[in-house]
């Protein structure tokens, strides 16, 4: 898609000479690497135990999961919007489409780099000499990219929605709190078909029935992509329409 390249570089330009974004890869660093450390220590020096927590089988995990791409997210098309930035930006020979999956690109690729301490982890145990099962640890760290990218996709949606970073980040954040946790709420009650349509969107029990045990499966990874694609079509129609007006 043309055009897409350019806005990737020059989002992910912004991204990392902001001193949000830094603060933000600073804490979440320092909350893996704590749990990490907890982990390991906890559990007697068990490398299978900490690279699990630190893949995905911890609340500071998803905690991390939940608040980092909605604020990665806020200003990217919102600020541009509000400020005149995003006017000008349409009226470039670059399609919607490209805007929109740059910008999501760069979201991602900053998520990616965060994730990827996991990894950090598993190679300094594999130089040390205690090689870890390397299928959860790449397994996690893919479906951490899944995840991320839903988010992000759900980041951007919001962020194309509404004019203030801070409201596109809220609600970003209440809905992708609502698609973690309501599968879970739903199992409590009995709602028939309803819910059993929501319990299927599960992204827990996804995540941990795949890819924390080194699986990937095909079927779970279309369940992520397809609606980090829906996200991003419904973003893509809604910048389209800022075009328009």
């Amino acid at each position: 898609m043309k055009g897409t390249l350019t806005i990737f570089r020059r989002e992910v330009s912004a991204l990392f000479q902001s001193p949000l974004a830094w603060v933000l890869l600073a804490v979440s660093l320092a909350l893996s690497g704590w749990i990490f450390v907890a982990v390991l220590e906890e559990s007697g020096g068990s490398v299978k135990a900490s690279l699990a927590f630190a893949g995905g089988g911890s609340k500071v995990y998803w905690m991390i999961m939940l608040f980092l791409p909605p604020l990665l997210t806020m200003r990217m098309i919102s600020e541009e919007a509000r400020n005149g930035l995003l006017e000008f930006l349409l009226t470039a020979p670059v399609s919607d489409g490209a805007v929109v999956l740059g910008k999501f690109l760069a979201a991602w690729f900053f998520m990616a780099v965060m994730w990827s301490s996991s990894l950090v982890y598993a190679l300094v145990f594999e130089v040390v000499g205690s090689a870890p099962d390397w299928p959860p640890v790449v397994g996690g760290y893919i479906g951490a990219l899944l995840v991320s990218a839903l988010f992000c996709a759900l980041g951007l949606l919001s962020s194309a929605a509404f004019k203030t970073p801070a409201l596109s980040a809220f609600v970003a954040l209440s809905g992708s709190i609502g698609i973690l946790f309501l599968p879970a709420l739903a199992g409590l009650f009995e709602f028939g078909w309803l819910g059993d349509t929501v319990a299927a969107v599960d992204i827990l029990a996804h995540f941990h029935r795949s890819f924390l045990i080194g699986v990937v499966d095909s079927q779970v990874l279309l369940f992520f992509l397809a609606w980090a694609g829906f996200f991003l079509f419904l973003a893509v129609r809604i910048v389209e329409a800022k075009r328009w007006n």
